[in-house]
């Protein structure tokens, strides 16, 4: 533990950690809010999932513009707007669901509330870049965001489910409102380990994109995110097939749980093998764990598939944040995280929805083969990709790629 110990001891560390938390828990919450909310309102399951998709579709699309102004102006100059629209979307929102609005009305305002979600995810990981880059640290750091970020997916649903079914879903997504927008003030008023405003030379819109290294690594953060999708529909309808629904979600907890393990475990160990080197296996053993979902019949085998899988999960996530602070320029690597983070989104709402359809053609068990296939091919392309995620010595430019200015250790931990 000591690496971790060493990390949180950075000077200031905390006092944006502590924010950021709060403001990150209700980023977990907001589409099943949604999804909890419009239900509530229409009555309708299909105009529920509608406006939890476009919440998730807006949020993965707009984070990176955001994570682009963010590099350009600052994080406080992006955030405090950024919270303030968030407030009266989601204002907008509740008000208009206790109202009984339309489906169409309620769709279009939940995925304004998505895309104003504050990315605070990849401006605590662009502060740790800022603080530790270049030091054996950092992936240490990346390995406490992870760990953060499986904690706040563990809580927030609880915590929503708890409010949703004690008051209503209206208050629930209030809470969560109350939550983001007093962490994310916090947040952008502490400058400690904020990143100065730097001009953007990467300006279309898909520059981060053209980057090298950086679609492959959305492509592997899609895939991954494809994992969280289709788990939550096939663990969901499994286990109510088996007669259990409600080990649905201990079974969940297995899984984030066993992901912490897994991140605690990476992070802390001094790897002699490249990043990329360990991305590739990382996600061929991922689509190998992810494989037993397959043959866990009963609920035991569930539980242990479901843990084997959230082992492996959370060390190529660090691995991949690690990659790209790696290939990126300073002056866009936050709008670089936001990519990432936004491509899982995608992935979750893809895997969701394939895994969604075999389960209605084909039975619960059925949604599992999602998510192997999809890391397992992505790994194939990653390995063919392979030289393209290591970076160029010599400068940083947006033409050719390189994430530091000078060589870093390849024997420290950073997963």
């Amino acid at each position: 533990m000591k690496s971790y110990l060493t990390v949180l001891a950075t000077p200031g560390a905390w006092r944006f950690l502590v924010p950021a938390l709060v403001a990150r828990l209700p980023y977990a919450m907001l589409q099943i809010g949604i999804l909890l909310l419009v239900r509530w309102s229409t009555g309708s399951y299909g105009a529920a999932g509608a406006a939890s998709a476009a919440a998730a579709i807006a949020q993965a699309l707009a984070g990176p513009q955001t994570g682009r102004l963010a590099d350009r102006y600052g994080q406080p100059r992006v955030l405090l707007p950024q919270v303030a629209a968030h407030t009266l979307a989601v204002g907008a929102l509740v008000a208009l669901a206790a109202t009984g609005a339309g489906a169409p009305l309620l769709v279009v305002t939940a995925a304004l509330a998505g895309a104003t979600v504050p990315q605070i995810g990849a401006m605590v990981r662009a502060r740790w870049s800022h603080l530790l880059g270049g030091s054996g640290r950092l992936g240490a750091a990346f390995a406490v965001e992870s760990i953060t970020d499986e904690l706040t997916f563990t809580l927030a649903p609880v915590l929503l489910v708890l409010l949703s079914t004690g008051f209503t879903p209206a208050v629930a997504l209030l809470v969560s409102l109350a939550l983001i927008l007093a962490g994310t003030v916090v947040f952008a008023v502490t400058r400690v380990g904020a990143p100065e405003p730097m001009p953007v030379r990467v300006r279309s819109a898909r520059g981060v994109l053209r980057l090298r290294g950086v679609a492959v690594l959305a492509l592997g953060f899609l895939a991954m995110g494809s994992v969280f999708g289709s788990m939550q529909v096939g663990v969901t309808s499994f286990t109510a097939q088996l007669g259990a629904p409600a080990v649905a979600g201990p079974v969940y907890a297995a899984f984030s749980g066993a992901s912490v393990v897994g991140g605690l475990l990476y992070g802390a160990i001094r790897w002699r093998v490249s990043a990329p080197a360990r991305l590739v296996w990382g996600l061929g053993l991922l689509a190998v764990a992810t494989s037993a979902l397959l043959f866990a019949g009963t609920v035991p085998l569930l539980f242990a598939a479901a843990g084997l899988a959230g082992l492996v999960i959370a060390p190529v996530i660090i691995t991949g944040y690690t990659i790209v602070e790696r290939l990126t320029p300073a002056e866009v690597r936050t709008e670089a995280f936001t990519w990432l983070t936004g491509a899982i989104g995608l992935g979750l709402a893809t895997g969701a929805s394939l895994a969604g359809q075999l389960v209605d053609r084909f039975g619960p068990p059925v949604a599992f083969v999602v998510p192997p296939l999809m890391v397992g091919v992505v790994a194939v392309l990653v390995l063919l990709r392979l030289p393209s995620l290591r970076p160029v010595p010599g400068p940083a430019t947006p033409a050719a790629t390189t994430a530091a200015d000078s060589p870093r250790p390849s024997g420290s931990a950073r997963g």
